[in-house]
């Protein structure tokens, strides 16, 4: 399929297929890289600190070669030469030694000095010269190495969790296994403390289905966050969409090469499959870690900007920045949505995951300033026969202009839902601190749409039903932003230790401490005891929406046990005992951790608290009951015009098991007072009391009250009944 080329490197026959990255063969190893721009691309192959360098031959827009002999486990990347013209986004530079954007592994991260610089800098990274100059150093000593592997397809089977059973614990590796007890020491913080018997049992106690990963692709730390020594510990900043992050993986494994660190990976997801576990990553593919055009050129950047970065039409020097870090990769770009698809079909084939949670989606969708729901990207990874079946979730927003795009995308995707956020911290925190402060709360209508699963955002499609309840991924707390016990205990963000004197992190939390800034009484030692209570009972209304609404719940890792931050608002760049979960539990954190398995448990064993589309306020033809009904308090149906009237804060929810199941009444009680409640009549018989939010742990022996009967409803609770 080769042939030499006199100058002695060997170039593709025509007609031979073009694969990018480097492909394994009977001789050796075939490399392809996209690089339209450039005038010569060489492949630099290393053993130790000797480098040889062969030309590739231009093919098109792609530069393609082979080289006998290369095997597995050697370590390579490349050099391009071209026009020198930062104005015109040129940025070309033989002495820099570039990264392939699709290498299986990296050796290690790149040391962030000068070398790294297209351009000549300062000792501080600053741009030396105006105009810019190009620099002569070569990057080589400091910079990674790409990694030739062969791609292996997993033996594991998926667990494909219908996405009515699907409950999501979004977590990051070393955060949640850096302190843990059950570990040895040599497997904390890494893939294989993730793979432990012991974390997977926590997990299947717990009850999810999926574990949502922070990003585990090859990461690199920003550099005004390497001159304050701190890291980009949530890791949304990639290196490769291909390779794993190294320093994730066991000592054993950095040591033994990238070829271990990659079979880490795939061994811990296959434990997770064996377990019955979903595995699905945090992807990054909107933006680089190579910043703005005066950051660091890794690899993109020096292969050709104008090919992968979406720039200024009428400035091309300058990037377009729709993600807030300084490049956008452009998915007008073939090249760019190819790459994007090769990574996720790569992880899914070969690695094993189960889906993916794209950061700042909008961008994945955009053709310059508009979103396009039927965006190329999309179209493809929804007909693509590898990840037609995988899950694919969308934070739906991004900095750029029309950027809030939430129930706009496409199916099969879903999204996360701000909206269901808002409404649920606005009327059990935000509003309970206003009407403590002598003010008003909300009225019932936004949390009543949200607790029947957002219809008006994701009842609209080509299809009756739209993209369904379960497009819509419920969410209380994420990794960005407050935890839920800081989300009871801080009216501000505390996030001086990020160094950037409180100008990051989101202002808008919906917070409210309870009487109390932070964890601390007014003597600096313990809480009035009637504001630790209360602040639990917020905890427990809060996850007890969550998990008993329709639409699919995330929950964040460490939440189920009252984590705290001590108020950051915006952790990513911190890797320590701030970040890192304590499992070391006090008696309260044990109970709440139980009260989420239990409630966990109820949606697990009944469909109607799971429904898989959307209510039409009607039954049907053999069942009298309609799917959904709200009620007041007297127990007869909600009257018109107590929607909109913001004094009333209780709500009745009565949703039909049908015929296969129980029927589910949930009643929330959002005033500062005792509401007396009467219970609706529904089918006529008995209503069981499982579970109530003033329960400090769920209750073995509940009781029994029969339809219509009157009971009390205490001061900001929640209440399920069962009937049937």
């Amino acid at each position: 399929m080769y042939r030499p080329g006199v100058d002695g490197a060997v170039r593709p026959q025509p007609g031979t297929p073009l694969v990018p990255g480097a492909t394994l063969t009977d001789t050796g190893t075939a490399f392809v890289v996209a690089a339209p721009n450039a005038a010569s691309v060489a492949v630099c192959l290393f053993d130790g600190s000797k480098e040889r360098r062969f030309a590739l031959t231009r093919v098109g827009h792609v530069w393609a070669g082979h080289v006998d002999g290369v095997r597995a486990g050697t370590e390579y990347g490349y050099r391009a030469l071209g026009p020198w013209n930062p104005a015109g986004g040129m940025y070309f530079n033989p002495a820099k030694l570039l990264l392939d954007p699709y290498g299986r592994a990296v050796t290690r991260t790149p040391e962030l000095t000068p070398a790294l610089y297209a351009h000549t800098v300062t000792n501080q990274l600053e741009p030396a010269t105006t105009p810019w100059e190009q620099s002569h150093l070569d990057s080589a000593p400091v910079q990674a190495r790409s990694v030739v592997l062969p791609d292996q397809p997993a033996h594991t089977a998926h667990p494909f969790t219908p996405w009515a059973r699907t409950v999501v614990y979004e977590a990051h590796v070393k955060g949640m296994t850096r302190l843990a007890p059950w570990l040895p020491e040599e497997l904390r913080g890494t893939y294989a403390g993730m793979a432990h018997p012991d974390t997977i049992r926590y997990l299947k106690d717990l009850g999810v289905t999926a574990v949502e990963l922070l990003p585990i692709h090859a990461k690199m730390s920003e550099p005004h966050l390497a001159s304050k020594e701190l890291t980009n510990y949530w890791g949304y900043s990639t290196l490769g969409y291909f390779a794993p992050e190294p320093s994730l993986a066991t000592v054993a494994a950095q040591e033994a090469g990238p070829a271990a660190v990659v079979a880490e990976v795939k061994q811990m997801v296959d434990a997770y499959h064996r377990a019955g576990l979903e595995v699905i990553l945090d992807v990054v593919y909107n933006h680089t870690a190579e910043g703005g055009p005066e950051g660091p050129t890794l690899s993109w950047r020096g292969l050709d900007a104008s090919a992968y970065y979406m720039r200024d039409p009428g400035n091309p020097g300058h990037f377009v920045d729709t993600t807030g870090t300084g490049n956008t990769l452009d998915f007008r770009r073939q090249d760019v949505v190819r790459m994007a698809l090769d990574s996720m079909r790569y992880w899914v084939r070969v690695m094993g995951v189960d889906g993916f949670r794209f950061d700042l989606a909008v961008t994945l969708a955009r053709k310059g300033d508009r979103f396009d729901t039927n965006h190329p990207f999309y179209v493809a990874a929804a007909t693509d026969p590898i990840l037609e079946h995988v899950k694919l979730f969308n934070e739906p927003w991004d900095v750029g202009p029309n950027g809030w795009q939430t129930g706009n995308f496409p199916e099969p995707t879903a999204d996360w839902n701000d909206r269901f956020r808002d409404s649920v911290r606005a009327f059990w925190v935000s509003d309970r601190g206003a009407i403590a402060a002598g003010g008003a709360g909300g009225g019932m209508r936004g949390l009543a749409t949200r607790l029947a699963g957002s219809a008006d955002m994701f009842g609209h499609g080509h299809y009756p039903g739209g993209r369904g309840p379960n497009a819509s991924v419920n969410l209380v707390t994420v990794h960005d932003g407050f935890t839920l016990r800081d989300l009871v205990s801080y009216n501000f963000k505390h996030n001086e230790a990020n160094g950037e004197e409180g100008r990051d992190g989101t202002a808008n939390n919906r917070s409210w401490n309870h009487g109390v800034e932070g964890d601390a009484g007014p003597d600096g030692t313990s809480l009035p005891g009637n504001v630790a209570v209360q602040r639990k009972q917020t905890i427990r209304n809060l996850l007890g929406t969550l998990l008993l609404s329709a639409g699919t719940p995330l929950l964040l890792a460490g939440d189920e046990i009252g984590h705290t931050q001590h108020g950051n608002n915006n952790a990513y760049c911190q890797d320590n005992a701030l970040t890192w979960t304590n499992w070391d539990l006090a008696p309260w954190q044990k109970e709440l951790r139980a009260t989420v398995r239990y409630l966990i448990g109820l949606r697990r064993e009944h469909r109607v608290l799971r429904p898989a589309h959307f209510y039409t306020f009607m039954s049907e033809d053999t069942d009298a009951l309609p799917d959904l009904t709200w009620y007041a308090e007297n127990g007869e149906r909600m009257p018109e015009y107590r929607w909109f009237d913001r004094a009333n804060r209780l709500l009745q929810m009565l949703r039909s098991g049908h015929s296969d199941d129980v029927d589910a009444l949930l009643v929330l009680n959002g005033a500062p007072t005792r509401v007396v409640t009467s219970l609706p009549q529904g089918r006529g018989v008995p209503f069981r009391l499982v579970w109530d939010s003033t329960w400090q742990v769920p209750r073995g022996r509940n009781r029994v009250y029969r339809a219509g009967a009157t009971t009390s409803m205490a001061p900001f609770s929640m209440r399920l009944y069962l009937a049937g």
